[in-house]
């Protein structure tokens, strides 16, 4: 089987490949020119430079693959603008390609966020019969890409796959939260509740959805079937880095000022911007991934005490921590 991963050298990405490669899948990946490959350089896989935002360079990317995993995608920026033409532009322009070169295929992939569909407005985990209503500009594009996935399902057999909140081995966003609490410092602006889904289980999620004939056309949501609050996280961390931490709230009030002073510093490469404050305002991110279990037979693995500590070991071991 010939599988095309973009967005291959990111975190969740670069996750993917590995498993791909390991079952036994000939993999293709999608990767700009100035994109980091480390994660990805030692694995047996073919290259092919281009750019979901470069149409002559998809065609011969989706040639004769029989999966399309559609990762590549921008979680963070400083201009609304730039949010929909990755997210949506470049889904649009793959879609395309797939119909123009590829009519063979035997599943599009498309990764999703619980982002698109929004936070739970009544405390109770969300599931796919919610109406999305996304709160943040990223969001609203990773909907409008799943509106164009879905616009095109009965010619294209596709899948959209939401995630939770994931964590792991190579994240960068959940990684600021570490340092933090290394230092000592919990940032708290109240109670929140979250679902999370540990990488390893989520990878399981999206092979076992493109392998299934069932989920052809259908969206599903992966988490571990879990509910956290972030002290409960917060202090989960602190045990395991061995560090006594304080609350520092930060009253919701100021936080756009304090997002736009993160994003001038880090020129839009923060996961604190403007955009994750409208999120932020929200304090129940809770979804369920049931309609996944019945259907998939998707079981989730990993406890939140286990991939915390193996994401702090590996953060130690690569000198991140």
């Amino acid at each position: 089987m010939k599988a095309l991963v973009t967005g291959s050298t990111g975190f969740i990405g670069s996750h993917l490949v590995e498993a791909l490669v390991h079952r036994g899948y000939e993999v293709r990946c999608l990767v700009r020119s100035t994109s980091d490959k480390k994660w990805i350089e030692s694995l047996s896989v073919e290259i092919i430079t281009g750019d979901c935002l470069e149409p002559e360079s998809l065609e011969r990317a989706v040639d004769g693959c029989d999966y399309i995993f559609h990762l590549a995608g921008l979680t963070k920026a400083c201009r609304e603008d730039d949010y929909f033409c990755v997210n949506v532009k470049g889904t649009e322009n793959i879609i395309k390609a797939i119909l123009n070169k590829n009519s063979s295929l035997k599943r599009f992939l498309f990764l999703s966020s619980q982002a698109a569909a929004g936070p739970s407005l009544n405390g109770k985990p969300i599931d796919e019969s919610v109406e999305p209503r996304p709160v943040s500009i990223y969001g609203k594009s990773k909907l409008e890409a799943e509106r164009l996935v879905n616009i095109v399902k009965d010619k294209i057999p596709a899948t959209i796959i939401r995630p939770s909140a994931v964590y792991g081995p190579r994240d960068r966003d959940f990684y600021l939260f570490f340092k933090l609490i290394k230092r000592g410092i919990f940032p708290y602006w109240g109670e929140s509740h979250y679902s999370l889904v540990y990488i390893d289980d989520l990878i399981n999620g999206i092979i076992l959805s493109a392998e299934s004939e069932i989920s052809r056309g259908k969206t599903y949501f992966i988490t571990d079937m879990r509910e956290y609050t972030n002290v409960e996280i917060a202090f989960e961390i602190a045990r395991i880095l061995e560090k006594h931490v304080r609350r520092v709230r930060i009253p919701k009030t100021i936080m756009p000022f304090l997002a736009s002073i993160g994003e001038r510093i880090s020129r839009g490469a923060s996961i604190f911007n403007r955009d994750k404050v409208r999120e932020i305002r929200y304090n129940n991110w809770l979804c369920s991934s049931a309609l996944a279990e019945r259907e998939l037979g998707y079981k989730p693995k990993v406890k939140l005490k286990e991939g915390l500590k193996w994401t702090a070991d590996w953060y130690r071991i690569n000198r991140w921590l």
